[in-house]
Parts: structure tokens; C-alpha cells; sequence
């Protein structure tokens, strides 16, 4: 921000910035100006109010227009350069926060031991990577979930045209339909396991690996 943009920005008080915002807003999406009634409306103040306002913000010349006319307003190039300004330090001053939920350290599920906290950041980033070659799809049906993969689940993926036997796969069958199963080699063809008894293997000689799973992402709403 300028010297001289800093010095109006100072003279300005925060309810005649947040109305000349508004104008300029509502221009942006209206291509006219709003009327006393639409800016007090907005601001939940007065109409006299926002006329003083409005008086105040022509002295500065950041608004001009017609006083009694509706929907005359115009903002100046002061008043945009000023705005523009706000926005250059307000952008240069904002702290990225972490992405990802706190991870506070560990938690035992077999032998206690002394819970310490280390407060770091999961994502599924951090877990899984990035890249391309990483996504996620949501299960859909049953035919996995006595490996304890549940409809609304959803596994993460990474893109591969191999997998090895009893890994778990998104496979695409007779280049039609895609399914999530445990994939075996057999002679002359492949197997693809389902973890349901109700739901018979799917054999197939023509199978195309799209990916292997990696991970699952579960909310416990189902238990």
C-alpha cells in the first residue's frame, strides 16, 4: 500500500469503508449503482446515516455522482486503487493454516503406554501423498464388507495397471463395468474376490487394473 493510500485509508472510518465495499460490490453484481434505501437495508443503519456517509466519502472523492439522483453513484479510481490496496496487505498478511486434522500423538490398542502429546497436522496428503496417480472413490454395496469396507467408505487409490495376487483393486471387467475386489491371477484368467458370501468371485480374461488400494477413509456412522 502507498504512503498516500495508507494516510486516506487512515481518515476513513470502518463503517464508511464497509459502505464504500458495498457499493462497489453491489456495482460488480448489478452494473448500477444501489440506492439509500438498498445501502441501509444492507448496513442496518439509517438512511440519513447513510447519507452522511456518503457526504463524507465525496469530500474525500473516493464516491461522485448526482446527490438527489437514484442509482447515480460512481466510485473513483481513488477509491479503487484504495481498496485495491487493502486487499494487497490483506492478502500479504494472511498466515496459511495447516490443512488436515491436529494430530495429537498416539493412543495404544494393545499394550498402555504413556500418552505424549504431539500436536502435528493429518492429512491425507501427509498419509497417502499427491500427485495425480492419487484419488478416492466411495464404496458402493456390500460385496467387501467382511473385510470390514462398508457402503459411504471410501478407499484411497493409487493408479496402477498391475497389482499383484491378493491385493485390492479397482478393476474394470469387459471394459464395462468397475468393481473394488481382491484380484488373484488363474490360468488364462483372473479372479476377483469378493469379502461377502451372498456375492459369487467375478472371473474374467478381460480384466484391466485401473488402480490398487492404499487406504480407507471411514466415518463411523454405520456402526
Amino acid at each position: 500500500m502507498s504512503l498516500a493510500t495508507e494516510k486516506l485509508n487512515q481518515q476513513l472510518t470502518p463503517r464508511q469503508l464497509q459502505l464504500l465495499r458495498m457499493i462497489v460490490r453491489f456495482q460488480e453484481n448489478h452494473c448500477y449503482s444501489p440506492t439509500l434505501a438498498e445501502m441501509a437495508n444492507e448496513l442496518n443503519i439509517s438512511r440519513s446515516t447513510i447519507f452522511e456517509h456518503i457526504a463524507e466519502l465525496r469530500k474525500k472523492d473516493l464516491l461522485s455522482g448526482y446527490t438527489n439522483k437514484a442509482r447515480s453513484l460512481k466510485v473513483s479510481s481513488r477509491a479503487f486503487s484504495l481498496l485495491n490496496g487493502l486487499t494487497e496487505q490483506s492478502s500479504s498478511n494472511y498466515v496459511d493454516e495447516p490443512e488436515g486434522i491436529p494430530l495429537s500423538g498416539r493412543v495404544a490398542a494393545g499394550v498402555p503406554f504413556q500418552a505424549i502429546e504431539n500436536v502435528e497436522s493429518l492429512s491425507l496428503q501427509s498419509c497417502f501423498g499427491t500427485g495425480d496417480d492419487i484419488f478416492a472413490l466411495e464404496v458402493k454395496g456390500d460385496s467387501m464388507i467382511d473385510e470390514d469396507i462398508h457402503e459411504g467408505d471410501y478407499v484411497i487409490c493409487r493408479r496402477s495397471s498391475v497389482a499383484r495376487d491378493g491385493q485390492l483393486v479397482v478393476a474394470i471387467v469387459d471394459d464395462e463395468n468397475a468393481t473394488l475386489k481382491r484380484f488373484y491371477r488363474e490360468k488364462n484368467r483372473v479372479r476377483l474376490q469378493p469379502a461377502n458370501d451372498n456375492y459369487q468371485p467375478i472371473y474374467s480374461d478381460n480384466c484391466r487394473i485401473e488402480a490398487v488400494v492404499v487406504g480407507l477413509v471411514r466415518k463411523y456412522n454405520h456402526l
